[in-house]
């Protein structure tokens, strides 16, 4: 059908208006500026929040850049974090932020104005995470399952809020995993000649240095540091010694002697993945005078030694010519409490308690040692103990195998990088809930979890591997 010039021209004119009114909207939408030589055209349709946290896997000792955008200017915003523990127990975190002029902040450059920790703190929500209201009391956050992350679940409320009166709304959210062992490390379980144990194995065919790992009084199998180190490349056999259904006697009796304690560094020694010279031993708390007392047995040469706020002997009575002991709680007349009734361990350890026969002859050491101390130190007195080790290797001419690092407010569990910290916790349930007093200081605390690890591993990479 063939139209007339009239209609075509109407058509035309028609098509050319519609086309300016389509210009004339799209102009309102947009405008342009010009910047120094460059364009940019911006939109008055703000995208979506965004909440970012860049890597979303790592290791636990690393950090994780968590940043927001696409927000109002000078706005008002809430980040929270949130995981479940291995045994289900909720804790969080929360920080306040205001965005900049551009709409976005950023927690490496940021600083928070209120909620679980204040100032520029790039992994403030990380260490600053305490149980959520309504948990278990008396709770301390520590790696069962090594081999699955903790799923960090990391959301953005508007405005400054507290998530646990006003939730606010979620403007964003991000999950981060948090691992304790890294892809290719082998974890095998030791039951093997009488010991208790869990060996971790870098990636690769070694032969690797190698740590001897002992933790405190409290007993069990703790891994996180033994998977952490073969994370970073060295193998490490994870040793328990008192606490553990699989060792002999009583839970709450040190049952095992110099043999167990030398059968372990032997252990190492006979791997074939790993380098027989090159083994240190590390020990916080009593596994401090289980690291130094193994560390001068006849016939154990260990490459290094690290203390981490613990004696240099034992209040205990000793059974035998060795480390066996009786009842944990026999040295009770030490103990104090404080106003709300929590234990604290500190007078126990002082050198004066010490029994003389079983004070670690310190002058003996050979290797490297490397002490660390927390200055809240509610647990041990590690402050003086520290001084005892400095003073003996002196009048040893040894003052050069020694390396001393103190934190003001640190406390007792001076553990790796972000873990939280807790002041306080529950040392045994039954018969009689009995909670100890750990000490420290949050901030401070966290900044001595970080640099001691970073000095420890470089300690570690001159006595290992050099």
């Amino acid at each position: 059908m063939f139209r007339s010039h009239a209609s075509v021209a109407t058509f035309r004119q028609l098509v050319e208006i519609n086309t300016k009114h389509q210009l004339f909207a799209i102009w309102k939408l947009t405008t342009v500026k010009r910047i120094v030589g460059s364009m940019r055209w911006e939109s008055s349709i703000r995208p979506a929040p965004l909440l970012t946290a860049t890597p979303v896997r790592t290791l636990v000792d690393e950090q994780t850049c968590i940043q927001g955008s696409f927000l109002p200017s000078n706005h008002p915003v809430t980040v929270c974090a949130r995981l479940r523990s291995d045994e289900g127990d909720l804790w969080q975190s929360f920080a306040h932020y205001n965005t900049n002029s551009s709409g976005t902040f950023n927690l490496n450059s940021d600083h928070s104005i209120g909620g679980s920790y204040s100032g520029c703190e790039p992994m403030g929500l990380f260490w600053s995470m305490q149980p959520a209201p309504g948990e278990r009391e008396g709770l301390r956050l520590r790696k069962k399952c090594v081999e699955s992350p903790y799923t960090v679940h990391i959301s953005l409320l508007e405005g400054h809020v507290s998530p646990n009166q006003d939730a606010g709304k979620e403007l964003a959210a991000v999950t981060a995993e948090r691992w304790y062992m890294s892809p290719g490390v082998k974890r095998q379980e030791i039951r093997q000649n009488g010991l208790v144990g869990t060996l971790f194995i870098p990636p690769g065919p070694g032969p690797f240095p190698a740590m001897l790992d002992m933790w405190g009084m409290g007993g069990g199998l703790p891994e996180y540091r033994s998977s952490l180190f073969a994370s970073r490349g060295y193998a490490s056999f994870c040793l328990a010694y008192v606490g553990h259904k699989d060792l002999p006697g009583p839970s709450n009796t040190l049952n095992v002697r110099d043999s167990y304690f030398k059968a372990a560094f032997q252990f190492l020694q006979d791997h074939s993945q790993i380098a027989a010279n090159r083994i240190g031993i590390v020990g916080l708390s009593y596994g401090c005078y289980l690291a130094l007392h193994t560390g001068t047995l006849p016939g154990v040469k260990p490459a290094c030694l690290i203390g981490i706020n613990g004696p240099v002997g034992s209040s205990r009575e000793l059974l035998h010519v060795n480390v066996t002991t009786k009842e944990t709680h026999q040295d009770q007349v030490f103990w104090s409490f404080d106003d709300q009734g929590y234990v604290i361990f500190k007078q126990t350890s002082l050198p004066t308690n010490l029994h003389p026969d079983n004070i670690v002859k310190l002058e003996e050491i050979t290797c490297p040692l490397m002490y660390i101390v927390g200055e809240d130190d509610l647990s041990a007195s590690s402050i003086e103990n520290a001084d005892l080790i400095e003073k003996t290797l002196r009048a040893a001419g040894k003052s050069h195998l020694f390396t001393r690092l103190s934190y003001p407010s640190a406390g007792h569990l001076i553990e790796p990088p972000y873990s939280p910290m807790s002041r306080a916790s529950f040392w045994v349930i039954k018969p009689k809930k009995l909670m100890n007093l750990w000490g420290g200081h949050p901030a401070p605390h966290a900044a001595a979890q970080e640099d001691a690890w970073r000095k420890m591993l470089a300690f570690m990479e001159l006595s290992l591997r050099r």
